[in-house]
């Protein structure tokens, strides 16, 4: 009876840990930095040697983003721009520093 209530107590450990395990794999922090660059504002895409390499997906995004078209305050509201960017992004395939999911409504971190 011993090992059964030790097993259900280290299996209730580990499931509580989990979800502190999956938000701490984020890059992104809660209130929507990464490496102190504020994940909002204008973004110049470019080719090599961006600020932030980003993937685009699907599904399990590290960070959620509207494109706007002027006043890009909020996190995860971005406007794209040829010049005068806050930060620049490079979108690549492998290797990411951050995961995007661009969406019509509700940008953000979860």
């Amino acid at each position: 009876m011993k090992k059964i209530l030790a097993i259900i107590a280290a299996l209730l450990l580990i499931l509580a840990a989990f979800p502190m395990a999956a938000s701490a794999s984020n890059p992104v922090s809660r209130d929507g930095y990464y490496k102190g660059i504020k994940l909002a504002g204008k973004v110049k895409i470019v080719r090599n040697f961006g600020d932030i390499k980003i993937k685009v997906v699907n599904s399990f995004p590290d960070i959620r983003v509207k494109l706007v078209d002027a006043f890009p305050r909020d996190i995860g509201e971005w406007e794209i721009v040829d010049y005068g960017e806050d930060f620049t992004v490079e979108i690549v395939n492998s290797f990411p520093d951050v995961r995007v999911e661009f969406v019509d409504s509700f940008p953000g971190v979860e």
